[in-house]
């Protein structure tokens, strides 16, 4: 029998006059027990009912009959060794043994339930009995699949069908008292697997839409501007001496009487939910009318004037949980108001790097103030969720964090419902620490790997994650939820790193064809696959579906290394390029293998697998476009923004254009104009030069003020070419490529452009902390 670790309690019971061997539940596929319930049984202790009625079905054929505890006849349950039982398998005898299941009078009269807090639970052994019970909520099913899974060995590793161990005689060691209770009372992992409500509660897992009556940021679901803008401005935030729908005043008694009454109206039609979300929205532009300002000013932070709303909303409501986030400029937590006894805080760890494990400067200053914490944490790469994102080592130690600096719920934000790097893997290793962050976790990867990819594949699965791992340690780069496989061309996703990676991927691939089916699939029929083990489990598919990020990444790196070795271009013969031969194809496959992954968008909000391909279509349609300028000098009067340096100064001559990713093929100046001087070696005569200017104000880029190119000679006397105004954006959120040209016949070596920088934000964005960036791909001369 195996004992659990780590957080949860295990020792054997002292009884006298205790039958301590083991419990025998079914031999040679015959069973003497009855599963018994209570006799006001919960839907929560019917369900465990029959769940465990059906896997010990599926493991060993025999059927054991539900009844419940006050139909029990009197001596109906054996004291001691349970009758022999007929022959015929599935069949059952009058003196029966017990699996007793929940609050059974059996099991209160023989454990104590005080043990057990939040959805916790307990698997014991007593004389011919076995007892799995909870005392909240769901926990008693919690209970049965832990049993099947520790156990019987039964395992749930994604949305599909669990993986059922034939044996036609289940024994469980006597003695046994196993009580688990969770960490975290809130625990949920968003990644596909959590599609699947059955995966759900096999590894005690939790969905905020089942909690929550209100998730998240919630402002304008309380008061909404599309109702109340136009004719209630001072219900939202005075920002720059202006009124914007950007957040609420929360010093408007107005607005405090609107969410209250819409509250009132959710809670009546959701009395179950456990939770309130009362939370700023994704965005800056916070109120700073007098009543706020004086708030925030006296609590040192804009979170002073939300901790000060939230209570006294949650005055309001006294039976209920409210909870509020702490997140951008509501971060740092109040001097003085502490959130009221229903209040939670959940704490965003968006700016923490995933290289290594974090530290929230923010969280002990909440602790200060409330034990009612929760974490919002985050272990995808939303700009690019089928990159590889190694942040496998860090998941255990950032838990461990949390739970010592006393929050008591975590949401894992990963790819939610489409395919991410390693999110199946990531879904059930985060699962069982959520549970327990003291659980050993290479012991989680092995039974993982082995058990998804096959024995055979499962060690260089494995070896492959350490491999990645490894990589991105000697590298010494951040780790960005926001990042690009792109940027990483010369730190842990180089072109020899890749290559490595992907023989480990080979070998997997290889070896899964070879590995040997699991003894049954629980969608099969009870004793078949007992004989005959399924030859169909997609070990290979499987491996497939985990290559897919170093191909994204293969990808999106021939975009940036363009004509250079690596690039999907090659020299055409003619002193051009043109697209490889293989690379349609190769774009082909990738999106095909996204298709049968179940990659519903590549990024947050971004591209579909069929919009990806359609991208790569119009880069193949446009062809390279030849430029005189291509590889010559280039000097900068102002520095590009380092976190995103492209190829520096060449990414100007390198001659490949920008997309719509602002992150590679860019050149980012912050604050600051673009003044570059190109130098074509020679004087050479020209007559069209253009570039290309990003306009993404999501990102806060935005089109130059004016476009300015001149000529020389010297370097040293210049001639204008042309000046190329661009008047103000109105509101408008779309991402679009800009071209900006010159025309004029000339003779020069040198080419200056001069691209000025907005002076401010439009004020339809603003930000108390943002400058305009823009963002220039390449200098075409013609």
């Amino acid at each position: 029998m195996r004992r659990v670790l780590g957080n949860t309690l295990l020792w054997l019971l002292s009884m006298t006059a205790c039958n301590a061997g083991p419990v025998t539940l079914v031999r040679d596929g015959v069973s003497t027990y009855t599963i018994v319930i209570p006799a006001e049984a919960s839907k929560a202790e019917r369900d465990a009912a029959s769940v465990l009625q059906r896997y010990l079905a599926l493991v060993s054929g025999a059927t054991l009959p539900i009844v419940s505890e006050s139909d029990l006849p009197k001596g109906a349950v054996a004291a001691g060794p349970a009758a022999a039982g007929p022959s015929a398998p599935g069949a059952v005898s009058a003196a029966r043994g017990a699996i007793f299941l929940g609050k059974t009078a059996a099991a209160r009269g023989a454990f104590d339930f005080s043990k057990i807090h939040d959805d916790g639970f307990f698997i014991a052994t007593r004389d011919d009995a076995l007892f799995i019970a909870g005392a909240h909520g769901r926990s008693t099913v919690y209970g049965v699949y832990e049993f099947l899974d520790r156990y019987l060995g039964c395992k749930k590793y994604d949305a599909g069908p669990a993986v059922v161990p034939a044996a036609r005689t289940v024994t469980v060691d006597g003695g046994v008292y196993d009580l688990q209770n969770p960490s975290f009372s809130y625990r949920q992992t968003y990644y596909p697997p959590s599609s699947d409500p059955e995966y759900l509660e096999w590894h005690h897992l939790h969905q905020f839409e089942d909690l929550w009556g209100v998730w998240g940021h919630s402002y304008f679901k309380f008061v909404p501007p599309s109702t109340y803008w136009a004719a209630h401005p001072e219900y939202y935030a005075l920002v720059d001496g202006r009124r914007r729908p950007t957040q609420l005043c929360l010093s408007n008694d107005t607005v405090f009487q609107l969410t209250v009454a819409f509250l009132k109206e959710r809670m009546a039609r959701n009395p179950d939910a456990l939770y309130w979300s009362i939370a700023a929205n994704d965005d800056n532009g916070y109120c700073t009318c007098d009543r706020c300002r004086r708030a925030d000013t006296e609590e040192g932070s804009p979170s002073g004037s939300l901790i000060r709303f939230v209570n006294r909303v949650a005055e309001q409501f006294p039976d209920k949980v409210f909870t509020t986030l702490a997140y951008g400029y509501t971060s740092k937590a109040p001097l003085h108001t502490a959130p009221a006894s229903n209040v939670y805080v959940m704490l965003s760890s968006i700016d923490a790097p995933r290289q290594r494990p974090f530290t929230l400067a923010n969280l002990d200053a909440w602790a200060r103030l409330t034990p009612r914490l929760m974490l919002w944490d985050y272990t995808t790469q939303f700009t690019n969720y089928a990159a590889p994102f190694p942040d496998y080592a860090v998941l255990q130690p950032n838990l461990q964090y949390a739970l010592q600096h006393g929050v008591r719920g975590v949401f894992e934000q990963g790819s939610g419902e489409t395919y991410g790097d390693m999110g199946v893997y990531n879904s059930y290793v985060q699962a069982a620490l959520l549970w327990n962050p003291s659980a050993d976790v290479h012991r989680l990867t092995t039974d993982f790997c082995n058990g998804y990819y096959g024995p055979a594949a499962g060690s260089y699965i494995a070896q492959y994650l350490e491999a990645l791992s490894a990589g991105l340690a000697r590298s010494g780069m951040l780790l960005d939820i926001y990042g690009n496989p792109v940027n990483e061309y010369n730190s842990f996703l180089t072109p020899e790193a890749i290559d490595a990676l992907s023989t480990l991927l080979d070998k997997a691939e290889a070896a899964a064809g070879a590995s040997p089916a699991p003894p049954r699939a629980a969608q099969g029929p009870p004793l078949a696959a007992a004989a005959a083990p399924p030859a169909n489990v997609p070990y290979a598919a499987r491996v497939a579906a985990t290559r897919l990020p170093l191909e994204y990444t293969v990808l999106q790196q021939s975009r940036f290394y363009g004509i250079e070795p690596h690039g999907y271009l090659q020299p055409d013969g003619q002193g051009g390029y043109t697209v490889r031969p293989n690379w349609s194809a190769r774009v082909d496959r990738f999106v095909a293998a996204c298709l049968k992954a179940g990659v519903k968008e590549l990024s947050e909000g971004g591209l579909s697998p069929a919009a990806y391909a359609a991208e790569w279509k119009t880069i193949f349609a446009h062809g390279w476009e030849p430029t005189k300028a291509l590889h010559t000098a280039v000097t900068l009067a102002h520095p590009y923004v380092e976190d995103y340096p492209a190829k520096g100064e060449r990414t100007l001559t390198d001659g490949m254009p920008g997309f719509n990713d602002f992150s590679y093929n860019w050149l980012c100046f912050y604050g600051v104009d673009m003044g570059a001087t190109i130098d074509l070696g020679t004087v050479q005569p020209f007559s069209h030069v253009h570039m290309h200017f990003l306009y993404d104000p999501r990102h806060w880029i935005f089109l130059p003020r004016e476009v300015r190119v001149e000529t020389s000679v010297d370097g040293t006397h210049f001639t204008s070419l042309g000046v190329h105004p661009y008047p103000a954006p109105d509101e408008d959120y779309t991402l679009s490529i800009v071209d900006c040209a010159f025309t004029g016949g000339v003779s020069a070596r040198f080419i200056r452009v001069t691209a000025v920088v907005p002076a401010a934000l439009p004020e339809w964005r603003p930000s108390a902390t943002k400058k305009a960036m823009i963002c220039c791909d390449e200098v075409w001369v013609q």
